[in-house]
Protein backbone atom coordinates (compact mmCIF):
# COMPACT_ATOMS: atom_id res chain seq x y z
CA UNK A 1 0.00 0.00 0.00
CA UNK A 2 2.78 2.30 0.61
CA UNK A 3 4.60 1.63 -2.74
CA UNK A 4 1.54 2.69 -4.31
CA UNK A 5 0.69 5.95 -2.09
CA UNK A 6 4.11 6.63 -3.08
CA UNK A 7 3.14 6.08 -7.06
CA UNK A 8 0.46 7.98 -7.31
CA UNK A 9 2.00 11.28 -6.93
CA UNK A 10 4.07 11.16 -9.80
CA UNK A 11 0.71 9.78 -11.65
CA UNK A 12 -1.06 12.63 -10.98
CA UNK A 13 1.55 15.23 -12.34
CA UNK A 14 1.43 13.26 -15.05
CA UNK A 15 -2.06 13.62 -15.87
CA UNK A 16 -2.03 17.39 -14.89
CA UNK A 17 0.74 17.24 -17.87
CA UNK A 18 -1.25 16.04 -19.92
CA UNK A 19 -4.65 18.06 -19.26
CA UNK A 20 -2.28 21.25 -19.65
CA UNK A 21 -1.23 20.17 -23.51
CA UNK A 22 -5.09 19.64 -23.99
CA UNK A 23 -5.74 22.77 -22.77
CA UNK A 24 -3.17 24.61 -24.79
CA UNK A 25 -4.01 22.72 -27.93
CA UNK A 26 -7.60 23.90 -27.55
CA UNK A 27 -6.90 27.29 -26.91
CA UNK A 28 -4.35 27.52 -29.83
CA UNK A 29 -7.04 26.76 -32.04
CA UNK A 30 -9.23 29.88 -32.19
CA UNK A 31 -5.38 31.96 -32.89
CA UNK A 32 -5.03 29.42 -35.67
CA UNK A 33 -8.19 30.12 -37.44
CA UNK A 34 -7.76 33.76 -37.54
CA UNK A 35 -3.86 32.81 -38.62
CA UNK A 36 -6.14 30.96 -41.59
CA UNK A 37 -8.00 33.95 -41.85
CA UNK A 38 -5.37 36.53 -42.43
CA UNK A 39 -3.57 33.53 -45.51
CA UNK A 40 -7.02 33.25 -46.72
CA UNK A 41 -7.02 36.73 -47.76
CA UNK A 42 -3.21 36.82 -49.02
CA UNK A 43 -3.95 33.08 -51.22
CA UNK A 44 -5.94 30.97 -51.22
CA UNK A 45 -6.05 27.99 -48.88
CA UNK A 46 -5.46 23.87 -49.82
CA UNK A 47 -6.00 21.00 -47.53
CA UNK A 48 -2.55 21.51 -46.34
CA UNK A 49 -3.77 24.30 -43.88
CA UNK A 50 -6.13 21.32 -41.88
CA UNK A 51 -2.96 19.33 -41.46
CA UNK A 52 -3.06 20.46 -37.17
CA UNK A 53 -6.70 19.41 -36.70
CA UNK A 54 -5.76 16.25 -38.64
CA UNK A 55 -2.73 15.37 -36.12
CA UNK A 56 -4.75 16.58 -33.18
CA UNK A 57 -7.38 13.86 -33.56
CA UNK A 58 -5.03 11.50 -34.45
CA UNK A 59 -2.85 11.61 -31.34
CA UNK A 60 -5.26 12.42 -29.19
CA UNK A 61 -8.57 9.84 -29.94
CA UNK A 62 -6.95 7.74 -32.05
CA UNK A 63 -3.78 6.81 -29.55
CA UNK A 64 -3.60 2.80 -31.30
CA UNK A 65 -2.98 4.40 -35.06
CA UNK A 66 -0.94 7.41 -34.18
CA UNK A 67 1.83 7.63 -36.59
CA UNK A 68 4.74 10.53 -36.39
CA UNK A 69 6.84 11.33 -39.02
CA UNK A 70 10.71 10.64 -38.79
CA UNK A 71 12.03 14.40 -39.08
CA UNK A 72 15.13 14.47 -41.88
CA UNK A 73 18.52 14.59 -40.32
CA UNK A 74 20.29 17.62 -40.54
CA UNK A 75 23.56 17.01 -42.27
CA UNK A 76 26.21 17.78 -40.11
CA UNK A 77 28.74 17.39 -42.87
CA UNK A 78 31.04 20.28 -43.99
CA UNK A 79 30.12 22.02 -46.65
CA UNK A 80 33.88 21.61 -48.06
CA UNK A 81 33.17 17.94 -47.99
CA UNK A 82 32.23 17.62 -51.41
CA UNK A 83 34.68 19.83 -52.70
CA UNK A 84 37.30 17.81 -51.15
CA UNK A 85 35.77 14.77 -52.62
CA UNK A 86 35.56 16.20 -56.31
CA UNK A 87 39.47 17.50 -56.00
CA UNK A 88 40.35 13.60 -55.37
CA UNK A 89 38.10 12.43 -58.24
CA UNK A 90 40.05 14.53 -60.41
CA UNK A 91 43.36 13.67 -58.76
CA UNK A 92 42.38 10.14 -59.83
CA UNK A 93 41.09 11.19 -63.10
CA UNK A 94 44.76 12.85 -63.88
CA UNK A 95 46.51 9.64 -62.27
CA UNK A 96 44.96 7.55 -65.04
CA UNK A 97 47.74 6.36 -68.17
CA UNK A 98 46.69 7.14 -71.27
CA UNK A 99 46.03 4.48 -73.56
CA UNK A 100 47.29 4.06 -77.29
CA UNK A 101 44.54 4.43 -79.49
CA UNK A 102 45.30 1.12 -81.55
CA UNK A 103 45.03 -0.92 -78.32
CA UNK A 104 41.29 0.63 -77.49
CA UNK A 105 39.22 -1.29 -75.22
CA UNK A 106 35.93 -2.59 -76.17
CA UNK A 107 33.80 -0.41 -73.25
CA UNK A 108 36.17 2.76 -74.34
CA UNK A 109 35.43 2.46 -77.89
CA UNK A 110 31.80 2.64 -76.95
CA UNK A 111 31.70 5.03 -74.40
CA UNK A 112 33.65 7.29 -77.04
CA UNK A 113 30.52 6.08 -79.28
CA UNK A 114 28.03 6.68 -77.30
CA UNK A 115 29.42 10.83 -76.69
CA UNK A 116 29.78 10.70 -80.30
CA UNK A 117 26.22 10.41 -80.29
CA UNK A 118 25.25 12.33 -77.49
CA UNK A 119 26.64 14.88 -79.49
CA UNK A 120 25.43 14.38 -82.49
CA UNK A 121 22.21 14.19 -81.15
CA UNK A 122 22.93 17.57 -79.08
CA UNK A 123 23.92 18.93 -82.46
CA UNK A 124 19.86 17.59 -84.31
CA UNK A 125 17.86 19.40 -81.70
CA UNK A 126 19.95 22.62 -81.80
CA UNK A 127 18.91 22.05 -85.70
CA UNK A 128 15.43 21.69 -84.28
CA UNK A 129 14.72 24.27 -82.25
CA UNK A 130 14.74 27.29 -85.02
CA UNK A 131 12.55 24.99 -87.24
CA UNK A 132 9.40 24.44 -84.08
CA UNK A 133 10.39 28.16 -83.71
CA UNK A 134 10.06 29.45 -87.20
CA UNK A 135 6.61 26.99 -87.35
CA UNK A 136 5.51 28.79 -83.99
CA UNK A 137 6.12 32.19 -85.98
CA UNK A 138 4.43 30.58 -89.07
CA UNK A 139 1.24 29.87 -86.73
CA UNK A 140 0.79 32.95 -85.57
CA UNK A 141 -1.31 35.90 -87.10
CA UNK A 142 -0.23 38.08 -90.09
CA UNK A 143 -0.68 40.90 -91.75
CA UNK A 144 -1.06 39.67 -95.44
CA UNK A 145 -0.30 41.90 -98.02
CA UNK A 146 -2.76 42.19 -101.21
CA UNK A 147 -0.99 42.53 -104.37
CA UNK A 148 -2.19 43.99 -107.55
CA UNK A 149 -0.88 41.42 -109.18
CA UNK A 150 -3.07 39.12 -107.84
CA UNK A 151 -6.59 41.45 -107.39
CA UNK A 152 -8.14 40.04 -110.65
CA UNK A 153 -8.35 36.34 -109.78
CA UNK A 154 -9.08 36.97 -106.07
CA UNK A 155 -11.90 39.27 -107.64
CA UNK A 156 -13.13 37.01 -110.01
CA UNK A 157 -13.25 34.24 -107.80
CA UNK A 158 -15.30 36.78 -105.39
CA UNK A 159 -17.69 37.50 -107.83
CA UNK A 160 -17.63 33.29 -108.97
CA UNK A 161 -17.03 34.14 -112.39
CA UNK A 162 -18.22 30.64 -113.78
CA UNK A 163 -21.47 31.03 -112.46
CA UNK A 164 -21.42 34.78 -114.05
CA UNK A 165 -20.51 33.63 -117.38
CA UNK A 166 -23.31 30.95 -116.82
CA UNK A 167 -25.93 33.68 -116.06
CA UNK A 168 -24.23 35.65 -118.97
CA UNK A 169 -24.71 33.04 -121.33
CA UNK A 170 -28.44 32.57 -120.47
CA UNK A 171 -29.63 36.01 -121.14
CA UNK A 172 -27.84 35.92 -124.50
CA UNK A 173 -30.09 32.99 -125.22
CA UNK A 174 -33.23 34.53 -124.25
CA UNK A 175 -32.03 37.90 -126.21
CA UNK A 176 -31.25 35.39 -129.20
CA UNK A 177 -34.64 33.66 -129.45
CA UNK A 178 -36.74 36.67 -129.10
CA UNK A 179 -38.29 37.49 -132.24
CA UNK A 180 -37.00 40.67 -133.35
CA UNK A 181 -34.14 41.77 -135.16
CA UNK A 182 -30.59 41.34 -133.80
CA UNK A 183 -28.96 44.34 -132.32
CA UNK A 184 -25.43 44.49 -131.73
CA UNK A 185 -25.13 47.42 -129.33
CA UNK A 186 -28.24 46.52 -127.25
CA UNK A 187 -26.75 43.09 -127.06
CA UNK A 188 -23.46 44.42 -126.14
CA UNK A 189 -25.11 46.47 -123.08
CA UNK A 190 -27.92 44.04 -121.77
CA UNK A 191 -25.04 41.10 -121.39
CA UNK A 192 -22.29 43.37 -119.05
CA UNK A 193 -25.28 44.94 -117.68
CA UNK A 194 -26.22 41.60 -116.69
CA UNK A 195 -22.49 40.60 -115.38
CA UNK A 196 -21.97 43.22 -113.65
CA UNK A 197 -25.71 42.64 -111.34
CA UNK A 198 -24.29 38.60 -111.29
CA UNK A 199 -20.92 40.18 -109.86
CA UNK A 200 -22.47 41.77 -107.19
CA UNK A 201 -24.98 39.80 -106.20
CA UNK A 202 -22.23 36.97 -105.49
CA UNK A 203 -19.75 39.23 -104.10
CA UNK A 204 -22.87 39.77 -101.49
CA UNK A 205 -23.65 36.31 -100.68
CA UNK A 206 -20.32 35.51 -100.21
CA UNK A 207 -19.76 38.67 -97.64
CA UNK A 208 -23.19 37.23 -96.06
CA UNK A 209 -21.69 33.63 -95.78
CA UNK A 210 -18.09 34.08 -94.42
CA UNK A 211 -18.42 31.99 -91.23
CA UNK A 212 -20.99 29.37 -93.16
CA UNK A 213 -17.87 28.93 -95.83
CA UNK A 214 -15.18 28.38 -93.30
CA UNK A 215 -16.56 25.06 -92.25
CA UNK A 216 -17.39 23.85 -95.45
CA UNK A 217 -14.13 22.07 -97.64
CA UNK A 218 -15.67 23.53 -100.76
CA UNK A 219 -15.68 27.08 -99.99
CA UNK A 220 -13.05 27.23 -96.82
CA UNK A 221 -10.83 28.81 -100.24
CA UNK A 222 -12.79 31.57 -100.84
CA UNK A 223 -11.24 34.95 -100.89
CA UNK A 224 -12.94 36.50 -97.88
CA UNK A 225 -12.92 33.21 -95.99
CA UNK A 226 -9.00 33.20 -96.45
CA UNK A 227 -8.73 36.89 -95.45
CA UNK A 228 -7.14 37.92 -99.03
CA UNK A 229 -9.37 41.04 -98.87
CA UNK A 230 -11.22 43.05 -96.39
CA UNK A 231 -14.89 42.82 -96.24
CA UNK A 232 -14.91 46.37 -97.15
CA UNK A 233 -12.91 45.91 -100.06
CA UNK A 234 -15.68 42.89 -101.17
CA UNK A 235 -18.28 45.76 -100.37
CA UNK A 236 -17.14 48.28 -102.37
CA UNK A 237 -16.62 45.78 -105.58
CA UNK A 238 -19.91 44.37 -104.72
CA UNK A 239 -21.41 48.24 -104.72
CA UNK A 240 -19.37 49.26 -107.65
CA UNK A 241 -20.90 46.70 -110.16
CA UNK A 242 -24.12 46.44 -108.96
CA UNK A 243 -25.01 50.41 -109.31
CA UNK A 244 -23.60 50.68 -112.85
CA UNK A 245 -24.86 47.28 -113.94
CA UNK A 246 -28.45 48.33 -113.20
CA UNK A 247 -28.05 51.73 -114.52
CA UNK A 248 -26.55 50.74 -117.77
CA UNK A 249 -29.80 48.43 -117.62
CA UNK A 250 -32.40 50.82 -116.96
CA UNK A 251 -30.52 53.84 -119.09
CA UNK A 252 -28.66 51.81 -122.00
CA UNK A 253 -30.97 48.96 -122.78
CA UNK A 254 -34.65 49.52 -121.14
CA UNK A 255 -36.51 49.46 -117.90
CA UNK A 256 -38.08 46.41 -117.80
CA UNK A 257 -35.04 44.70 -117.60
CA UNK A 258 -33.00 47.05 -115.42
CA UNK A 259 -35.92 46.11 -112.92
CA UNK A 260 -35.91 42.42 -113.49
CA UNK A 261 -31.48 42.93 -112.68
CA UNK A 262 -32.35 45.01 -109.76
CA UNK A 263 -35.13 42.47 -108.60
CA UNK A 264 -32.82 39.30 -109.03
CA UNK A 265 -30.37 40.70 -106.47
CA UNK A 266 -32.75 41.47 -104.39
CA UNK A 267 -33.50 37.70 -104.25
CA UNK A 268 -30.34 36.28 -104.29
CA UNK A 269 -28.73 38.23 -101.71
CA UNK A 270 -31.96 38.74 -99.06
CA UNK A 271 -34.07 35.91 -99.64
CA UNK A 272 -32.48 32.71 -100.91
CA UNK A 273 -28.89 33.47 -99.24
CA UNK A 274 -30.89 34.00 -95.56
CA UNK A 275 -33.08 31.07 -96.11
CA UNK A 276 -30.30 28.54 -97.24
CA UNK A 277 -30.35 28.09 -92.99
CA UNK A 278 -33.88 28.28 -92.39
CA UNK A 279 -35.76 26.29 -94.98
CA UNK A 280 -35.30 23.69 -97.79
CA UNK A 281 -37.42 26.17 -100.01
CA UNK A 282 -34.26 27.84 -100.76
CA UNK A 283 -33.99 25.72 -103.69
CA UNK A 284 -37.13 26.91 -105.64
CA UNK A 285 -36.48 30.39 -104.68
CA UNK A 286 -32.33 29.57 -106.31
CA UNK A 287 -34.16 28.10 -109.03
CA UNK A 288 -36.55 31.61 -109.59
CA UNK A 289 -33.14 33.36 -109.35
CA UNK A 290 -31.69 30.80 -112.43
CA UNK A 291 -34.92 31.41 -114.43
CA UNK A 292 -34.53 35.76 -114.54
CA UNK A 293 -31.31 35.77 -116.77
CA UNK A 294 -33.01 34.30 -120.10
CA UNK A 295 -36.39 36.56 -119.34
CA UNK A 296 -33.58 39.79 -118.74
CA UNK A 297 -32.93 38.71 -122.04
CA UNK A 298 -35.68 38.93 -123.90
CA UNK A 299 -37.15 41.92 -122.24
CA UNK A 300 -33.87 43.78 -123.19
CA UNK A 301 -34.52 43.07 -127.12
CA UNK A 302 -37.79 43.17 -127.07
CA UNK A 303 -39.30 45.55 -124.53
CA UNK A 304 -41.94 43.12 -123.06
CA UNK A 305 -42.24 40.54 -120.84
CA UNK A 306 -44.62 38.19 -123.22
CA UNK A 307 -45.10 34.19 -122.89
CA UNK A 308 -42.25 33.27 -124.76
CA UNK A 309 -39.35 34.84 -121.96
CA UNK A 310 -41.80 33.13 -119.74
CA UNK A 311 -41.29 29.57 -121.47
CA UNK A 312 -37.02 30.41 -121.10
CA UNK A 313 -37.08 31.16 -117.66
CA UNK A 314 -39.72 28.14 -116.93
CA UNK A 315 -37.15 25.86 -118.90
CA UNK A 316 -33.99 27.64 -116.65
CA UNK A 317 -36.34 26.20 -113.52
CA UNK A 318 -36.68 23.35 -114.32
CA UNK A 319 -33.24 22.57 -115.47
CA UNK A 320 -31.72 23.98 -112.01
CA UNK A 321 -33.50 21.22 -109.81
CA UNK A 322 -31.87 17.99 -111.44
CA UNK A 323 -28.79 20.11 -111.54
CA UNK A 324 -28.36 21.38 -107.97
CA UNK A 325 -29.90 18.26 -105.91
CA UNK A 326 -27.85 15.81 -107.98
CA UNK A 327 -24.37 18.46 -106.97
CA UNK A 328 -26.34 18.61 -103.40
CA UNK A 329 -26.02 14.62 -102.84
CA UNK A 330 -21.95 14.58 -102.80
CA UNK A 331 -22.11 17.78 -100.65
CA UNK A 332 -24.21 15.96 -97.49
CA UNK A 333 -21.51 16.21 -95.16
CA UNK A 334 -20.09 19.84 -96.39
CA UNK A 335 -23.81 21.39 -96.17
CA UNK A 336 -24.59 19.66 -92.26
CA UNK A 337 -20.95 21.04 -91.55
CA UNK A 338 -21.86 24.07 -92.50
CA UNK A 339 -25.35 24.73 -90.90
CA UNK A 340 -27.66 24.80 -94.31
CA UNK A 341 -31.05 23.17 -94.60
CA UNK A 342 -30.50 21.73 -98.00
CA UNK A 343 -32.84 18.50 -99.44
CA UNK A 344 -30.03 16.45 -99.85
CA UNK A 345 -29.75 16.49 -95.91
CA UNK A 346 -33.22 16.79 -94.64
CA UNK A 347 -35.40 15.34 -97.06
CA UNK A 348 -33.07 13.02 -99.13
CA UNK A 349 -36.20 11.24 -100.95
CA UNK A 350 -38.00 14.65 -101.82
CA UNK A 351 -34.51 15.87 -103.11
CA UNK A 352 -34.57 12.53 -105.44
CA UNK A 353 -38.37 13.15 -106.29
CA UNK A 354 -37.88 16.79 -107.49
CA UNK A 355 -35.17 16.41 -109.69
CA UNK A 356 -36.82 12.98 -111.21
CA UNK A 357 -40.53 15.18 -111.66
CA UNK A 358 -38.36 18.17 -113.45
CA UNK A 359 -36.54 15.68 -115.63
CA UNK A 360 -39.89 14.87 -116.86
CA UNK A 361 -40.81 18.69 -116.88
CA UNK A 362 -38.08 19.95 -119.34
CA UNK A 363 -39.88 17.48 -121.78
CA UNK A 364 -43.35 19.18 -121.30
CA UNK A 365 -41.88 22.18 -121.63
CA UNK A 366 -40.09 21.42 -124.67
CA UNK A 367 -43.01 20.88 -126.80
CA UNK A 368 -44.98 23.61 -125.80
CA UNK A 369 -41.96 25.87 -127.38
CA UNK A 370 -44.14 25.01 -130.50
CA UNK A 371 -47.25 25.99 -129.49
CA UNK A 372 -46.37 28.80 -128.28
CA UNK A 373 -45.15 30.04 -132.02
CA UNK A 374 -41.38 30.43 -130.59
CA UNK A 375 -39.64 26.96 -132.39
CA UNK A 376 -40.93 25.09 -135.02
CA UNK A 377 -42.45 21.07 -134.55
CA UNK A 378 -38.65 19.74 -135.46
CA UNK A 379 -37.49 21.27 -131.66
CA UNK A 380 -39.44 18.84 -129.61
CA UNK A 381 -38.45 15.82 -131.55
CA UNK A 382 -34.58 16.68 -131.93
CA UNK A 383 -34.60 17.75 -127.84
CA UNK A 384 -36.45 14.59 -127.02
CA UNK A 385 -33.01 12.15 -127.12
CA UNK A 386 -31.06 14.58 -124.63
CA UNK A 387 -34.70 14.60 -122.70
CA UNK A 388 -34.65 11.02 -122.56
CA UNK A 389 -31.48 11.01 -121.44
CA UNK A 390 -31.31 13.29 -118.93
CA UNK A 391 -34.56 12.33 -117.30
CA UNK A 392 -33.05 8.68 -117.50
CA UNK A 393 -30.60 9.65 -115.47
CA UNK A 394 -33.08 11.27 -113.28
CA UNK A 395 -34.61 8.03 -112.74
CA UNK A 396 -31.65 5.94 -111.79
CA UNK A 397 -30.58 8.96 -109.21
CA UNK A 398 -34.29 8.26 -108.04
CA UNK A 399 -33.72 4.35 -107.79
CA UNK A 400 -30.42 4.23 -106.69
CA UNK A 401 -29.54 7.20 -104.64
CA UNK A 402 -26.06 6.92 -104.99
CA UNK A 403 -23.13 9.14 -105.58
CA UNK A 404 -22.70 7.67 -109.13
CA UNK A 405 -25.75 8.38 -110.05
CA UNK A 406 -25.93 11.73 -108.56
CA UNK A 407 -22.81 12.46 -110.20
CA UNK A 408 -23.67 11.08 -113.86
CA UNK A 409 -26.53 13.30 -113.51
CA UNK A 410 -25.04 16.45 -112.40
CA UNK A 411 -22.21 16.10 -115.44
CA UNK A 412 -25.31 15.08 -117.70
CA UNK A 413 -26.46 18.48 -116.72
CA UNK A 414 -23.94 20.37 -117.71
CA UNK A 415 -23.57 19.34 -121.33
CA UNK A 416 -27.75 19.18 -121.63
CA UNK A 417 -28.60 23.08 -121.27
CA UNK A 418 -26.24 24.46 -123.88
CA UNK A 419 -27.07 21.83 -126.20
CA UNK A 420 -31.15 22.03 -125.49
CA UNK A 421 -30.57 25.58 -126.33
CA UNK A 422 -28.68 25.80 -129.20
CA UNK A 423 -31.46 23.29 -130.54
CA UNK A 424 -34.10 25.46 -129.41
CA UNK A 425 -31.91 28.83 -131.67
CA UNK A 426 -31.48 26.62 -134.77
CA UNK A 427 -34.84 25.82 -134.46
CA UNK A 428 -36.23 29.43 -133.99
CA UNK A 429 -39.01 30.96 -136.30
CA UNK A 430 -37.69 33.14 -138.68
CA UNK A 431 -38.89 37.26 -138.03
CA UNK A 432 -39.70 37.07 -141.68
CA UNK A 433 -42.73 34.63 -140.73
CA UNK A 434 -43.73 36.48 -138.03
CA UNK A 435 -43.87 39.65 -140.18
CA UNK A 436 -45.30 38.13 -142.77
CA UNK A 437 -48.07 36.72 -139.70
CA UNK A 438 -47.93 39.69 -137.50
CA UNK A 439 -46.79 38.26 -134.36
CA UNK A 440 -43.67 40.36 -133.85
CA UNK A 441 -44.24 41.79 -130.43
CA UNK A 442 -44.59 45.80 -130.11
CA UNK A 443 -44.76 46.08 -134.08
CA UNK A 444 -48.50 44.91 -134.77
CA UNK A 445 -49.18 48.43 -133.66
CA UNK A 446 -47.46 49.86 -136.05
CA UNK A 447 -48.20 48.08 -139.01
CA UNK A 448 -52.03 48.25 -138.32
CA UNK A 449 -51.47 52.16 -138.78
CA UNK A 450 -49.27 52.38 -141.36
CA UNK A 451 -51.83 50.06 -143.14
CA UNK A 452 -54.73 53.06 -142.09
CA UNK A 453 -53.00 55.51 -143.83
CA UNK A 454 -53.39 55.81 -147.35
Amino acid sequence: MSAARRCRPPRALAGLFVWRLRNAGIRQIPYRFVHLYHIANDRLITFQYFNFLKRMYVTQYNKDLSQRAKPNSDSTVSPFHDLQQLDQEKKVVHKISPVSPVHRSWSETSSRNELRDMKSAAETEDSVIPVGARSKEDRQWKEMKLRLDDLPGILARLSKIKLTALVVSTASAGFAMAPVPFELTRFLLASLGTGLASCAANSINQFFEVPFDSNMNRTKNRPLVRGQISPLLAVCFAASCGVPGIALLTLGVNPLTGALGAFNIFLYTCCYTPLKRVSIANTWVGAVVGAIPPIMGWTAATGSLDAGALLLGGILYSWQFPHFNALSWGLREDYSRGGYCMMSVTHPELCRRVALRHCLALIGLSTVAPVLDITTWTFPIISLPINLYISYLGFRFYRDADRSSSRKLFFCSLWHLPMLLLVMFTCKKSVLEKEDKGDLPGRSHKRAMEIRLP
